[in-house]
């Protein structure tokens, strides 16, 4: 079957564009991690929507998937090479947003970055 893009970011988008791609791809830059860690890493995400999500990055080759065999299972995933050469991107995406979140508090808008937050007190002691 032939696929067609009029540009390119459309076949990237295809492969990592959703609300929950994203996020989970930019966690998994850290290092590898289990399900659980990935649920609480990303609290808003449904169990069935973060398996979901998983298996279509795996699908694409993007995220690599072990299964230990143990009791209680372990099963930990993290980005393949392939999935390494969204460094640049996810990362661009990062900073994007904290120079936007940046951008809206200068506008007065009371918003927060958790992530961006815990950072900034550490640094500082």
């Amino acid at each position: 079957m032939e696929k067609t893009y009029n540009i390119g970011v459309e076949a990237t988008m295809e492969v990592i564009g959703g609300k929950w791609k994203p996020i989970i791809l930019c966690h998994l830059r850290n290092g590898v991690m289990r399900t659980g860690e990935l649920r609480r890493a990303i609290p808003k995400i449904t169990q069935k929507m973060l398996t979901q999500q998983l298996r279509e990055l795996e699908a694409a080759a993007i995220i690599c998937r072990t299964v230990y065999q143990q009791v209680p299972p372990k099963v930990e995933y993290c980005l393949t090479d392939y999935g390494e050469s969204l460094e640049t991107i996810l990362h661009q995406l990062c900073v994007w947003g904290e120079e936007n979140v940046d951008r809206r508090r200068e506008q007065g808008e009371q918003v927060n970055l958790l992530q961006w937050d815990a950072a900034l007190e550490n640094r500082d002691k």
